[in-house]
């Protein structure tokens, strides 16, 4: 099923050093901008981390040292992508957890704070989560009735960034109104809606979830020793903390949230 577009959607997915988003650095970035009029442009960069490939990253894509030694470097690309990016709304494959947040580090290690903040951004997996409770190659054998190595190799974000396509217009052909009755059970054809089908458990203020929202729309911290415990009330109590947030290893994402709140509740 055709995807009802208002604006540009950015369906990507990426290769990585690692899995912490403070220190992880892309090593491939594919995309696809499918636009409101039914035009689709793909891109598949790979791109110079800037320091070694760890050899088990190697193992799991393929993607040596030697592949992106001439390749441009993030902050290289990165003007030029965010003016692509701009007023486009995301789409990838456990996206909201992992490439979003990563994305926007990057942006913001290559001196450009991209704004996110308009955009609505559907996670193809939580959708999946939240509809059938199950990675990549078992949703595009589901949705798709194909066995993904048969179609594609995996862990390569320009197949994986295909199959993630297919998989969320094979959804939205699944949970079409017509062919659900249970209202749980349907997707609207609206990207604002799937962005809304793809948030599982609370809303995260930063991209990381360091803080999240309650029901009452307060933001709670969400890790460490005042966990539970609402933003505004532990930077007022403990003058300490601001500081220590900004001097350890957090990603610049949370960092940027967290000054944020500073001068909303603190420095007023």
């Amino acid at each position: 099923m055709k995807l009802n577009l208002k604006r540009p959607l950015v369906i990507f997915d990426l290769e990585t050093t690692g899995l912490d988003i403070a220190t992880a650095r892309i090593i491939q970035l594919s995309y696809i901008i499918a636009h409101p009029d039914g035009t689709e442009r793909r891109e598949n960069l790979f791109v110079n981390p800037e320091c070694s490939i760890p050899k088990e990253v190697v193992e799991l894509t393929h993607i040596s040292d030697d592949m992106v030694k001439d390749a441009p470097t993030f902050k290289q690309l990165a003007p030029q992508l965010a003016a692509e990016f701009e007023g486009c709304d995301f789409a990838g494959y456990n996206s909201n957890c992992f490439d979003l947040p990563l994305l926007c580090e990057e942006f913001l290690r290559a001196g450009i704070n991209f704004d996110f903040s308009g955009a609505n951004f559907i996670d193809v997996c939580n959708i999946f989560k939240v509809m059938e409770k199950r990675n990549l190659a078992a949703a595009y054998k589901f949705y798709c009735g194909r066995k993904m190595e048969d179609d594609f190799q995996t862990h390569l974000a320009d197949q994986d960034t295909e199959a993630t396509w297919r998989v969320l217009q094979a959804q939205l052909d699944m949970y079409a109104p017509g062919r659900q009755e249970e209202p749980d059970r349907q997707l609207v054809n609206d990207v604002e809606a799937l962005a809304e089908a793809s948030h599982i458990g609370k809303r995260a203020v930063d991209f990381a979830a360091r803080i999240v929202y309650d029901e009452s729309g307060d933001e709670i911290i969400n890790f460490g020793k005042y966990k539970g415990k609402k933003v505004k009330e532990v930077l007022l109590r403990d003058a300490g903390y601001y500081g220590w947030i900004m001097q350890s290893d957090f990603t610049r994402n949370t960092k940027i949230v967290f000054q944020k709140l500073w001068l909303k509740y603190v420095k007023r």
